[in-house]
């Protein structure tokens, strides 16, 4: 009988040299491909020794190391599933987390161990173990007494590998339940469209919370038996100072704008990278651009959610098979994947023409199995013939590239009129001394709602409001035109670079009251 475990697939791609070099450390500590099988065997032990139920959940708030992908390995490799939990979440959003998913198993730092484990204990959770970005803490001390062999845990491809609660942004957080088919067809699928190939390094540099940093970054390295340059924090000096040793690096648009600012990058620094893949949030066309010029290497720029993995990409070459499609455009997130279906439909649902505005359907093997415990919502959020309706607002031009617009939640309804913000974001982007912008919708008296720009401008720059809004009315309908405008040293970003515009909205909310 087959096993379909995710790991056991993960262990059989390891290189046949299993001393040689799996991750290397910023402080250069080597850990071998032999060191990843021990290591994650010893804490599967562990999960097995405490007789914890078959398919239980593993919670872990943990800061970024290499102990912690070892711990996302074992509690594949023992069958269990993995609940990455964002550093960032305070006492509240961890009572509710651990409260609706009731882990078996609760991991985290130990300066939080004391108001977490109170609140596990409380919900139910038998076991709470601590560990640390500096190779302490009580999992490592229990696992270290457990034998180094471990037989992978038997799964079936519809088993759940992992919950990703989503970020929350309107209402209650929801668990996106992913099996270990959804993450190794996605997976496999990434190595061949992205030419993984004998010999890549990758820089990882992203949190392991989140779907790009834990699956798209860590699972491409593993199944191509490719070396982890561990960057625990990113620091662009660093950074830059690896990619001679690198062949991959998977960033969002921020990451790359932070290395932008830095004067050691340049053509000689990036000459030995193969590929750069941006995602996670837009990447800016001037981003796009100024890359080129600096480094003469264009990013692929790719789309995907905590629900379904990835789902589009810009291409990495030109191939017979996906029609020749080899030009990476900049502001569109290229073509769906291959085994991916993807449409775009009105608020009817009747299906939308060449670079028609509507919202995003998707369908395929990444796609997740639903809400854990939400089946009212699962069943809302999916279509009668099984697509899954993404939330995002999209088009589709006539050379099959997607673009996406922004969320159907950011969409401004003003006089009746649809109002997309990445438009006007777009236009204000555009302008002299401009950073970055964000639009976003609030509630007015007369017109229901209105736009509200929030702009950030360039080192040096001075920004007038009055002058952004009389310059889109020159370009713009009427409707779509920011009622205010304002200019501040920053937007408030998740740990993934987004634009938080539920802040922007909350903050605003009074203005027109």
């Amino acid at each position: 009988m087959r096993n379909h475990n995710l790991f056991a697939a993960l262990l059989a791609a390891f290189p046949k040299d299993l001393d040689a070099v799996a991750v290397e450390t910023e402080d250069g500590l080597c850990y071998s491909w032999r060191d990843l099988d021990r290591a994650s065997a010893m804490m599967a032990n562990l999960f097995d020794a405490l007789a914890v139920p078959a398919h239980a959940r593993i919670a872990v708030q943990v800061e970024k190391s290499v102990e912690a992908l070892i711990l996302y390995l074992a509690t594949l490799r023992a069958g269990h599933v993995f609940l990455p939990l964002n550093t960032a979440y305070q006492s509240a959003e961890i009572e509710y987390f651990i409260g609706n998913a009731e882990p078996a198993v609760v991991v985290c730092s130990g300066r939080n161990f004391g108001w977490v484990s109170k609140i596990a204990f409380k919900a139910g959770t038998r076991h709470v173990f601590t560990l640390n970005d500096d190779r302490t803490g009580s999992l490592l001390e229990r696992a270290s007494h457990c034998d180094d062999r471990h037989t992978v845990a038997l799964r079936q491809a519809d088993d759940l590998a992992a919950i990703l609660y989503t970020s929350g942004t309107t209402g209650r957080s929801k668990g996106a339940m992913l099996t270990h088919d959804n993450l190794l067809s996605n997976a496999v699928m990434l190595k061949e469209y992205w030419g993984w190939q004998p010999g890549d390094v990758l820089i990882h540099a992203l949190p392991i919370f989140h779907v790009h940093g834990l699956f798209v970054a860590i699972h491409g390295a593993l199944l191509n038996g490719s070396k982890m340059l561990w960057h625990a924090k990113f620091d662009p000096k660093r950074v830059i100072a690896d990619l001679p040793r690198a062949t991959v690096f998977m960033g969002v648009p921020t990451l790359y704008v932070r290395m932008l600012a830095e004067p050691a990058l340049n053509q000689q620094a990036a000459a030995r990278m193969r590929l750069f893949i941006a995602g996670s949030a837009p990447l800016l066309i001037e981003t796009f651009q100024a890359w080129q010029q600096r480094t003469g290497h264009t990013i692929l720029e790719r789309y995907g959610m905590s629900e379904t993995a990835m789902l589009t990409s810009n291409p990495y070459r030109a191939d017979a098979r996906y029609n020749n499609q080899s030009e990476r455009r900049g502001g569109t997130v290229g073509f769906p994947l291959p085994g991916v279906r993807l449409r775009v439909l009105d608020d009817a649902g009747q299906p939308l023409g060449v670079d028609e505005i509507g919202g995003i359907q998707v369908q395929g093997a990444n796609v997740f199995k639903g809400y854990w415990r939400m089946p009212e919502k699962t069943a809302e959020e999916f279509t009668a013939d099984g697509y899954f309706k993404t939330g995002d607002v999209g088009k589709i031009d006539a050379r099959g590239y997607v673009t996406i617009v922004g969320r159907s939640k950011d969409l401004i309804i003003s006089g009746g009129y649809n109002v997309y913000p990445a438009e006007i974001e777009g236009f204000i982007n555009d302008m002299a001394g401009v950073a970055e912008s964000a639009v976003v919708g609030v509630p007015h008296p007369d017109f229901g709602e209105v736009g509200v720009a929030v702009v950030i401008a360039k080192p040096g720059a001075k920004l007038d409001p009055d002058a952004i809004v009389a310059d889109l009315k020159s370009r713009l309908a009427n409707f779509k035109i920011p009622k205010r405008c304002f200019v501040v040293p920053e937007l408030p970003r998740n740990t993934m670079g987004k634009v938080q515009k539920n802040l922007l909205r909350e903050q605003h909310k009074s203005l027109f009251a």
